[in-house]
């Protein structure tokens, strides 16, 4: 899925080709970055692309410059204004994924706090088959990041070193994805998204203690479960062996959005399908980002 032909570079609208750093900023050769990962979604009856919680996502983008100790922090309204430019300079009018990188753009030594460049572009990007499907996941033999090496909290591009590993390595042995383990031998998350059980009727999710991102999907989902569907939500360390106890099994996150995980390590999920529960958080969930529903329309800024 190709980039979209014209980017946000530092404040202005660039082509593609145009929207480069230096080989030796520091963003490539320390990885100091920090990203976000969003979707808009397009209603056609509305004729409307709405940026699913871009607010949230953005002021997420600028606890990471705070934790990584970046010396110059863009306001929120700048960073929403990139999204939003780059929409309209691509005349975007489908479903789309924003990708919005905050890097240190000078070449100095590794202690360089600044200066801060941003970048943000978009591609045309629907939901995956998985959706319907579900996935095979293995539990990977990279633990996942603790928050005393690199904060997991923290959308560091070198933090994501490690969930590629976990993933290459899922996709090596003939799986969809990986599931990964924190140091204590809990479950954390998946390699690239937070993940949910479901035990008689309750939604039961690793905490945030666990090294996991505090995912904006994975809190748009405990919202919509308890408020819209009436379900009750667990947060807190969960056993592996846990995961053979389930009925079902979902991973969430922007890119992912809401997946079944019908197996693990080839053994099946409940009875190894997406079930009814799974089912109704996807609707929920899709009802909202669209704009089908009434709920939540604060959620939903539009482009347009």
């Amino acid at each position: 899925m190709p980039t979209e032909p014209k980017m946000y570079l530092d404040g202005r609208i660039v082509d593609y080709a145009d929207c480069r750093i230096h080989a030796f900023a520091s963003a490539v050769k320390y990885g100091a970055a920090v990203f976000e990962g969003l979707r808009g979604y397009w209603n056609d009856a509305a004729g409307q692309l709405y940026v699913f919680r871009l607010r949230e996502h953005m002021e997420r983008l600028r606890f990471g410059m705070k934790a990584m100790r970046y010396a110059q922090i863009p306001p929120v309204e700048e960073l929403e204004r990139a999204v939003i430019e780059v929409s309209r300079a691509n005349a975007i009018r489908a479903t789309a994924h924003f990708r919005v990188i905050a890097f240190l753009d000078g070449d100095d030594e590794l202690a360089t706090t600044g200066p801060t460049g941003i970048v943000a572009g978009a591609v045309i990007r629907g939901s995956s088959p998985r959706l319907e499907t579900g996935m095979a996941a293995m539990i990977s033999s990279y633990a996942r990041i603790a928050d005393n090496v690199l904060p997991p909290r923290v959308k560091c591009t070198a933090n994501y070193v490690n969930n590629r590993a976990a993933e290459l390595e899922a996709r090596a042995a003939g799986y969809d994805g990986a599931l990964m383990l924190t140091q204590e031998g809990k479950l954390s998350e998946a390699s690239g998204a937070c993940v949910f059980l479901v035990r008689n009727g309750r939604l039961i999710t690793p905490d945030i203690g666990s090294d996991i991102l505090e995912s904006i999907t994975r809190d748009t989902v405990i919202e919509l479960a308890r408020t819209g569907l009436g379900l009750a939500v667990e947060q807190r360390r969960v056993d592996r062996s846990e995961i053979v106890a389930a009925d079902e099994m979902f991973a969430c996150g922007s890119g992912w959005e809401v997946i079944p995980i019908c197996s693990v390590g080839r053994i099946d999920v409940g009875a190894g399908r997406p079930g009814p529960v799974t089912r109704a958080v996807q609707k929920a969930y899709f009802d909202v980002v669209h704009g089908r529903s009434d709920a939540h329309a604060h959620w939903l800024p539009p482009v347009w």
